[in-house]
């Protein structure tokens, strides 16, 4: 299961994924491109199903569950990947959006994992990989409500893991730098336009280049898979360096 699976990271992973035989799930409130994703799978030989869900939302998370388990039988792994941003000067940030990115960024991953977990279980077995992010470990400006849910996110990961380890559950947290999808370009796009250098120039100084959405996928099917059986609660940066200078 991956949600926010449709487009970017989320849409290279649930490509990457079928690829390397999965039965991918794709979970994203977008139908249309969740469609278009699930059918591109397809195309190349791969298996996979669509099911439409605002994954802030319990009832429609149980629901999207629900039909996967009564499709296939077995939930393996789940990519928490859903998200999405808010860019401005937190003064100006309303409690709305405070509310929103904390439910899309944050509850979705607690509702998500709730469902799925007794379902991995039952199996004693699972892999859970949540998208955190350079923002829970560096700072931005103008971007404190967004890099407040990636803190969130990181510490979800590693305490998912601590719980759960001894009845045959891995939960590990992937976290990107700046990444070429549509989200990405959007939030360097707005920290230009509020006077944050994340020119070219700058981006190549802090992380070499723009990452690809498919460098992302990579990493999280790496922490997903048996290959990385004995890694468990860490943060794995896909940021060519950035947090490390």
């Amino acid at each position: 299961m991956i949600s926010g699976g449709a487009t970017g990271v989320g849409g290279a992973a649930s490509r990457l994924f079928a690829a390397e035989g999965a039965r991918v799930a794709v979970i994203d409130i977008n139908a249309a491109a969740a469609e278009h994703t699930a059918q591109a799978v397809r195309d190349a030989g791969g298996q996979a199903m669509v099911a439409v869900a605002d994954v802030s939302v319990a009832a429609e998370v149980q629901r999207a569950v629900a039909a996967v388990v009564q499709r296939w039988g077995t939930i393996d792994v789940l990519f928490n990947h859903a998200g999405s941003i808010v860019v401005k000067p937190f003064l100006d940030t309303t409690e709305a959006e405070w509310d929103r990115l904390m439910a899309v960024n944050v509850k979705s991953m607690y509702l998500m994992t709730r469902e799925v977990l007794p379902h991995m279980l039952a199996q004693r077995r699972g892999s859970i990989v949540c998208t955190s992010s350079i923002s829970a470990v560096a700072g931005t400006p103008m971007e404190v409500l967004y890099d407040t849910t990636k803190g969130a996110c990181h510490m979800f990961a590693r305490a998912i893991a601590v719980e759960f380890r001894d009845r045959g559950i891995r939960c590990n947290a992937v976290c990107p730098g700046f990444v070429r999808t549509p989200h990405g370009l959007h939030e360097v796009d707005a920290l230009q336009k509020l006077g944050v250098d994340v020119s070219p120039a700058a981006l190549a100084a802090a992380q070499g280049r723009i990452c690809e959405p498919e460098e992302v996928a990579a990493a999280a099917l790496f922490l997903a898979s048996d290959e990385a059986s004995f890694i468990n609660g860490t943060h794995l940066f896909v940021d060519n360096g950035f947090t490390a200078v």
